[in-house]
């Protein structure tokens, strides 16, 4: 068995990344488990990424990293595939700016 290329099992949510967090958005897979999200960072800055199992802790995660921090850093321009909960609410914050961010369930590399 080969490592399969990403697959797409459910729609692509987007958010506009700011200084202030936007209202999560949850993203959706159609296949039991469906923990893996192709991540992109569409716009010019870091975005710090919150996430989690509700709204709330996605809110709560979005904050700058400065020491320490629970949010997950994208650099600017970048695709990613990055492992989290199934079904996980989404949010983002910019040190600047703004920033689009796309996010895709699926299964793969």
């Amino acid at each position: 068995m080969g490592i399969n290329a990403f697959t797409k099992t459910g729609n692509t949510v987007t958010f506009l990344a700011a200084t202030t967090a936007p209202t999560p958005v949850q993203c959706s897979s159609t296949t039991l488990g469906g923990n893996q999200y192709r991540v992109i960072n569409a716009g010019t800055g870091i975005v710090f990424l919150g996430y989690g199992t509700t709204a709330a802790d996605a809110t709560a995660g979005a904050t700058a990293v400065t020491t320490t921090a629970p949010a997950f850093p994208l650099l600017p321009n970048t695709d990613e595939i990055l492992t989290f909960v199934p079904n996980a609410y989404f949010t983002g914050i910019t040190a600047s700016g703004n920033a689009t961010v796309y996010i895709t369930p699926g299964d793969g590399l």
